[in-house]
Order: C-alpha cells, then sequence, then structure tokens
C-alpha cells in the first residue's frame, strides 16, 4: 500500500469515526427534545386543568424548570408584574440564588428583565455586561455573575403579565435565536397558568 492509498485510508477511517459521534450526537439530541416536548405537552394539560385548588406556583415552577432544561440554561427566574407598585417580583427562581432571590422586586424599566417588560420584546444577548440595559445590582447583591441572557415576555391579549429569564448557557455556550423561540413557547404556556389562575380567583370573589 503506497503512500497516497494509506493516508486516503486513515482519513476515511478519521471521518467514519468522527460521522459516528456526530450521528450519536444527534441521537442523543432526538431524545433529549422528545422528552422536553412531552413535558411541556404534560403542563399544557396541567395548565388546562387549573382549578381553585391548583398550587399555582408549583406549576409554575415546573414551567420554568422544562423552559431551562429546553435551552440548558444554568439559571433562571420567572419575574411577575405588580401593576400597583410598579414593579417586578422575582416568584419562581431556579440556580445558584434560588432560595435568597424569591420575593426580590425591581422598578418595571430597570436592568434588561424590567425592559423586556415594559417594551413587551424578546432579547436575546450573548454578554450583558456590554449591554447598556444591564443592571449589576442585582448580581452584586446576590454575588452572581450573569454572562449571558435570554427574557421574554409572558404576554396574555396584549398584556404584560411578567417575563422568563434565562441565565448563563450550560458549558459557556452562547444562546442563539432557537433557544429564544422555545423560551417564547414556555411563556406562552405561563401566560395561560396565570391568566386561568386569576380567573378563578376573580370568579371565587
Amino acid at each position: 500500500m503506497n503512500t497516497e492509498i494509506r493516508g486516503t485510508a486513515h482519513f476515511l477511517q478519521q471521518e467514519n469515526v468522527r460521522l459516528q459521534k456526530e450521528n450519536e450526537r444527534l441521537q442523543q439530541e432526538v431524545v433529549r427534545l422528545r422528552l422536553i416536548l412531552r413535558n411541556l405537552g404534560n403542563l399544557n394539560q396541567m395548565t388546562l386543568a387549573i382549578n381553585s385548588n391548583t398550587d399555582i406556583l408549583a406549576l409554575l415552577d415546573q414551567i420554568l424548570q422544562a423552559a431551562l432544561d429546553s435551552i440548558q440554561a444554568e439559571d433562571g427566574s420567572l419575574l411577575l408584574v405588580d401593576e400597583e407598585t410598579k414593579e417586578l417580583s422575582f416568584v419562581v427562581v431556579h440556580g445558584q440564588v434560588r432560595t435568597k432571590l424569591v420575593g426580590h422586586r425591581i422598578p418595571l424599566g430597570e436592568g434588561i428583565a424590567g425592559w423586556v417588560a415594559k417594551h413587551g420584546e424578546s432579547l436575546v444577548i450573548g454578554n450583558v455586561q456590554n449591554d447598556p440595559r444591564f443592571s449589576a445590582q442585582t448580581d452584586q447583591a446576590y454575588q452572581f455573575k450573569t454572562r449571558s441572557m435570554i427574557c421574554v415576555p409572558i404576554l396574555f391579549n396584549g398584556r404584560v403579565l411578567g417575563v422568563i429569564q434565562a441565565l448563563n448557557k450550560s458549558n459557556r455556550k452562547e444562546f442563539v435565536n432557537g433557544d429564544m423561540v422555545m423560551l417564547n413557547v414556555v411563556a406562552q404556556l405561563a401566560a395561560g397558568a396565570i391568566a386561568r389562575a386569576e380567573s378563578i380567583l376573580l370568579n371565587e370573589e
């Protein structure tokens, strides 16, 4: 076997190994996406079945977890608008500061989450430190480091009920527009759950 043939054979062997690994990765990704879709389907059924006995915060917690799992984010939170005080309140939090951040409030319009709530528009930001809308106050208060972020509004009939933010994609990868699309899907689930819970409360009064 001459040098040229040996070189070609070696290349083909390497390419075969690469393709096998890529195929395994794609199969794992398909399995992951199927699990996510099944989970979202179950959450949708739970949202439709909300009644006066439903623990809405527990349901929102599950919705947020599904959101973070779907885009492989390390941390995230769901904030609701307090229309009386014009603030955003952290009601569900996952990640490093989960036990500390719940109940924390920020003025509507402050920071990226506040901007999204005020304007009703989604944002995906690769480096928040370079974004003029980013406010480091919450990070500093809770010894946290936000690197990247997706933030989407929770919208119902044109009304902003709150926002969902996902922080710091795992393995220091960058969020992409596809991640934002997925987070918007989950935000619609949250919007439906919140709106149904509000309707039940109004009917009980």
